[in-house]
């Protein structure tokens, strides 16, 4: 089956990312030092077993790696998701990957763009977080709007100032570790405590592989990478295999020196989310506290910049195909941006971020929003990759279907795992796209009649 042409639509990108560029988007996405916030939640989930737990997440988000390398060589288009499932399912089933991939891809930067308004605030106290949060938004919605080039750029000296706290980190906690040895068990962070729990580990992965939301990102830029499609196949398991190395890293030494044990963590669910923090106090002082919060805040912002540069491309694709408003399917042929469609995303986001950043429940709220979307995506991800591997008249070869299947498989084990909250939302977000499939399906036909 040949692969359609790649628009019929108004906007040419251009290609101007290299192979470096691509993994610096996705890393950025990420964010190097991603399992900081949820380190205790981890801990105590799995009885302390947490670098076991990303070592198993990276595992299993490898499947979905791999389903992305092996369509993006199919369909190597702006949209991601949103093109590879059209290819594979059909249109009706494209428009519904890349309904549920923009709940995930307008709305995680506002996730992102909170967390560094929170840590600003932590920061500057006399400066509300809604303030921080509206001018990470402004500043990074500027970068974006010069032109993917000079956001990669920038991206990439954020990426190593962030790398480079991290590598701080762990040489700070070597030196605590030589000086006054662990707290716990040198195998602890690959065992847990009071002995091994399948059922705790896989629980708390269900909860890890969260922390890899963004990888994927890379895949929208498939038409602005000038090594094609190869590229960004390659780009995307290199960030993954990068991620889960320095997730490992980091938990696994940061297990061995926790204040608190991971029943004392499982107790007090207050404590979860400052565990790290505190666990770096107590090891090697308020300094690197500190350095890791603000570093934490930029870091933070410039993922929001990657992933609005992501949302951007998506919304670009799905108007190209006139799924959404022509209007956004505009490329500056300046900048080579899409630059209303950047602008459409950054709006949502902006409003999204400020409201959370002025509620007390509001990051709780955009975060179960937008995981069941991301996830939902992946899931039809998966199927279309067995769809279009079953459609070839080559023969495919059963790892081809057996690695989709897998990482279908884990992908529904987590929506299943996820809050109900976070269901009921994904639910009624799928349930409007499909009355607006409906609707332009209807529209489409009706001339015909």
């Amino acid at each position: 089956m040949a692969t359609p042409p790649p628009f019929a639509g108004e906007g040419t990108l251009h290609r101007t990312l290299t192979f470096r560029d691509l993994v610096v988007y996705g890393l950025l996405f990420i964010a190097p030092m991603a399992p900081v916030g949820v380190f205790g939640t981890l801990s105590a989930k799995s009885h302390g077993a947490v670098a076991l737990v990303y070592v198993v997440a990276t595992v299993a988000m490898a499947f979905t790696a791999h389903s992305y390398a092996q369509m993006v060589r199919v369909a190597p288009q702006a949209g991601s998701v949103y093109a590879y499932a059209r290819v594979a399912l059909g249109e009706g089933p494209g428009f519904v990957a890349g309904w549920m991939a923009m709940l995930d891809y307008v709305l995680i930067p506002a996730v992102a763009y909170l967390f560094s308004g929170i840590a600003m605030h932590a920061l500057v106290p006399s400066v509300p977080s809604w303030v921080w949060t509206a001018i990470a938004v402004a500043v990074t919605t500027g970068l974006n709007l010069t032109g993917v080039r000079t956001a990669a750029l920038a991206g990439f000296l954020v990426l190593a100032m962030e790398i480079a706290v991290l590598a701080v980190f762990v040489g700070a906690a070597a030196v605590a570790l030589a000086q006054d040895g662990p707290r716990h068990g040198w195998l602890s962070p690959l065992t847990g405590e009071g002995g091994f729990d399948t059922t705790a580990v896989l629980g708390a992965v269900s909860v890890a592989v969260l922390s890899y939301l963004g990888f994927d990102a890379i895949a929208t830029f498939a038409e602005e990478s000038t090594g094609g499609s190869e590229n960004v196949a390659r780009a995307v398991l290199t960030c993954l295999a990068v991620a889960g190395v320095l997730f490992v890293l980091q938990t696994y030494l940061a297990a061995l020196l926790a204040l608190a044990s991971p029943a004392e963590l499982a107790a007090k669910p207050a404590e979860q989310g400052a565990a790290f923090y505190d666990t770096v106090d107590a090891a090697t002082g308020a300094w690197l506290h500190d350095l890791v919060a603000a570093s934490k805040a930029l870091g933070a912002a410039f993922a929001a910049l990657a992933g609005q540069a992501a949302a951007g491309r998506l919304l670009f694709a799905m108007a190209r195909d006139r799924r959404l408003p022509g209007l956004l399917s505009k490329v500056d042929r300046g900048s080579g941006a899409p630059r209303r469609a950047l602008l459409g995303a950054a709006a949502v986001t902006l409003v999204a971020a400020v409201w959370a950043a002025r509620r007390a429940d509001g990051l709780d709220r955009l975060v179960s929003v937008v995981d069941v979307g991301a996830l939902t995506a992946f899931a039809l991800l998966h199927v279309s990759v067995i769809a279009w591997s079953a459609r070839r008249a080559d023969g495919v070869p059963p790892r081809h279907v057996a690695v989709p299947l897998l990482g279908l498989a884990v992908v529904v084990a987590v929506i299943l795992t996820a809050s109900r909250t976070a269901q009921l939302v994904g639910a009624a977000w799928l349930g409007a796209g499909l009355l607006v499939l409906a609707v332009q399906t209807a529209r489409r036909r009706g001339p015909a009649r």
